[in-house]
């Protein structure tokens, strides 16, 4: 090594040794005594969550996320960072839920029920709100699991229903209404169910965006459009800014934020939307159309809003 170099530092646990080379190729060597170094943890922040690790939650423990102990098991802790990260957007949106009256919140497209369980644990258990919680699904094996965990946690206010997005028709209003990964149009469906039951706060993780895959006709993009894998993550994109415009349009403020980090799962955007019952601009409802025309874009949820957008501007029916 001192062919290359001349001085070194070499420095342990408890002493320093440095070896230096002089003009007269001799090797001078000291060594010192030195306090036991101490790693400085200051910087490191344990992450806080709502549902702690740790902290046993009694519907993680029965799906299988946390350990009798809450320890929350190895293979799942993506799951319990996405239930966690959910449930901010839920805390997030408690402001804008109507007060002194029973909520009435919805699932479509619950599944295995993970978030509808977290969010019927997170407000009616932590938070103590007066509400009732249905989860609808298509699988009726999952909605009979579903039910019995209810039943057994004493969740009294929870309940589950096999049926389809498109033809439920068991609601006349809805304070919060959840869609998580319902699949193309569902979510469509899903969203203008939302908007006739007047829903003060709408959550949805779209997925399997591929109504405007099909409709996309746009010269001006074709160097980005002739790549199927660009044009997929575009329809997408596309499509969420769409349907979060139409919602604005009909008197919601909506945002596309992040879900869930990409390194877990792709579909990780999450449109949120609180009621405002503000009458969009002319200049809003111009941008849409020019945005719209510009891809050739026919939404579905543009038809199934139709009635509320034809009463706010003739303009916004095709």
């Amino acid at each position: 090594w001192f062919a290359e170099f001349r001085q070194f530092l070499f420095r342990f646990e408890e002493e320093e040794w440095q070896f230096q080379l002089s003009k007269k190729m001799k090797v001078a060597i000291k060594t010192s005594k030195k306090e036991p170094m101490k790693a400085l943890l200051s910087h490191d922040r344990k992450k806080t969550y709502l549902l702690e690790d740790g902290v046993p939650v009694p519907f993680l423990i029965r799906l299988g996320v946390m350990t009798e102990a809450g320890q929350v098991k190895k293979q799942k802790y993506d799951k319990f960072k996405q239930i966690n990260r959910f449930l901010e957007f839920v805390e997030d949106s408690i402001a804008a839920l109507p007060k002194g009256k029973k909520l009435r919140i919805l699932d479509f497209g619950c599944g295995k029920s993970y978030l509808t369980f977290a969010l019927y644990h997170y407000l009616k258990v932590v938070k103590g709100f007066d509400l009732e919680v249905t989860g609808l699904d298509l699988k009726k094996e999952v909605i009979e699991e579903c039910s019995q965990i209810a039943h057994d946690l004493n969740y009294t206010d929870l309940t589950f229903r096999v049926g389809d997005v498109h033809d439920y028709t068991g609601e006349t209003e809805v304070d919060l209404m959840v869609t998580l990964h319902a699949c193309d149009v569902a979510t469509d469906v899903a969203l203008a169910r939302a908007v006739d039951w007047n829903a003060s706060v709408i959550l949805s993780v779209p997925c399997c965006q591929k109504e405007l895959n099909r409709q996309l006709d746009c010269s001006p993009l074709d160097v980005m459009l002739q790549h199927g894998l660009i044009k997929e993550k575009f329809a997408s994109l596309a499509t969420d800014s769409l349907r979060a415009e139409l919602l604005t349009l009909v008197g919601y403020e909506a945002q596309l934020l992040e879900f869930i980090d990409l390194e877990h799962t792709p579909k990780n955007v999450l449109i949120r939307a609180y009621k405002q019952n503000k009458r969009p601009t002319e200049e809003k409802i111009d941008r849409y159309i020019a945005f719209r025309d510009l891809l050739h874009a026919r939404p579905f949820l543009e038809n199934e809003l139709s009635d509320r957008l034809g009463q706010i501007s003739p303009k916004l029916v095709q």
